[in-house]
């Protein structure tokens, strides 16, 4: 598993004038397994917005992991991007990078091309398998991503490491999927121990994203302020 396999090129374009299309928009690069992006219908979008990329967990698809963020996109004016992974999971998880990362480099190149995006504010989301792809590609990829956000993430499997992204991890002491004293607390001290500047907290609960830790994310990310 090289670095490179695991690099993205798509770089943000702050400059863009505000989107044309807004609401619900698929990205039209797949055929069974595409993305989505959302552009807010009603927060104006004056100026580079902050982007969340969302990746969704083992057996699911975009719309899983775009939808608990809609409503926070239309109070602080947030873009959205989802992508489908190529099988049923991701890449590296099913045995190296490749097919997933090509696919999340195109779907980057789209948005960047119809929004200016702050790269201030530039964030890589994932819930579980998602959350443990997020924040091992993001840390291959910290000269892209200046926020990392992990909810209940398994592990970490970066390829390398590029820059030194702010990161978020979250996990639920009874989570009985992923073990927080197998999964989040060892992720806890392997970021800590890399220096990394880490937001990690634990909430009484299963394998899920209670809406408080979700708006505990967002504060932190910063975005809140509209």
């Amino acid at each position: 598993m090289t670095p490179d396999a695991a690099r993205l090129s798509a770089r943000p374009d702050p400059t863009l004038p505000p989107p044309g299309e807004c609401g619900l928009l698929p990205l039209n690069l797949g055929s069974s397994r595409d993305g989505l992006l959302y552009v807010p219908e009603k927060h104006p979008l004056d100026g580079p917005r902050p982007l969340l990329v969302a990746c969704h967990g083992a057996g699911s698809q975009a719309s899983h992991s775009i939808r608990p963020f809609v409503d926070a996109a239309e109070r602080y004016g947030l873009i959205l991007l989802a992508c489908d992974s190529r099988g049923g999971t991701w890449d590296v998880i099913r045995g190296g990078y490749g097919p997933d990362v090509q696919f999340i480099d195109r779907a980057l190149e789209l948005v960047f091309s119809r929004c200016a995006i702050d790269p201030q504010k530039l964030a890589l989301d994932g819930f579980s398998d998602g959350a443990s792809y997020a924040l091992s590609l993001g840390l291959n990829n910290g000269d892209l991503f200046s926020h990392l956000l992990g909810f209940s993430p398994g592990f970490l499997a970066p390829a390398g490491q590029v820059g030194m992204p702010r990161i978020f991890v979250s996990h639920g002491t009874a989570d009985r999927v992923l073990p927080i004293d197998r999964c989040g607390r060892v992720i806890r001290d392997q970021l800590t121990r890399a220096g990394y500047d880490l937001h990690y907290t634990e909430f009484e609960g299963g394998h899920t994203v209670p809406p408080e830790v979700q708006e505990e994310a967002l504060g932190w990310w910063g975005v809140t302020g509209g």
